[in-house]
């Protein structure tokens, strides 16, 4: 893990998924593929999904995982300013921020492995909506295990800021 004192260093980073959103508009309104069985490796398949709503200038994150993989489907209304930091020391993007303008203006799936760091700010000016389909159930099976999070929204002096 890094501490405060680390630099990260502008990068893409090893094993983020970032797939362009095609919108498939008509007469009704839009419909657009989150995900399909035949494009996602199997370890990555969702089991659950949610939806969240983000205030204008407020932030999620940031936070990382053990075990979890995000599917973050940033599709709109709104738009979103997306950091990823690379805390995986094994990895070769190790020490890696890799910063995305994600939302209704570029329509982005993106897949976040465990141990990338990673919080989102609504840059909207009207709340923003973001839909996840992670790969392991919020705290297990019943809601009986820990929750799979290591948060640093509220530390002193924290190397990842949103």
């Amino acid at each position: 893990m890094n501490d405060e004192n680390t630099t990260w260093i502008e990068g893409d980073i090893d094993d983020v998924i970032i797939k362009p959103i095609n919108k498939h508009d008509d007469d009704r309104g839009w419909l657009a593929e989150v995900f399909r069985s035949d494009e996602i490796a199997s370890d990555l398949m969702p089991v659950m999904s949610y939806l969240s709503v983000t205030k204008p200038q407020a932030s999620r994150g940031p936070h990382a995982h053990h075990e979890q993989t995000d599917i973050f489907a940033f599709m709109g209304p709104g738009d979103f300013e997306l950091k990823l930091w690379d805390n995986r020391s094994e990895s070769p993007s190790f020490g890696k921020l890799q910063t995305l303008h994600v939302g209704e203006k570029n329509p982005t799936v993106v897949t976040v492995p465990p141990g990338v760091v990673h919080g989102y700010k609504n840059i909207s000016d009207i709340d923003a909506w973001v839909t996840n389909c992670p790969n392991r159930l919020f705290a297990g099976e019943g809601r009986k295990e820990p929750v799979d999070e290591i948060r640093h929204e509220n530390e002193q002096n924290s190397p990842f800021t949103i």
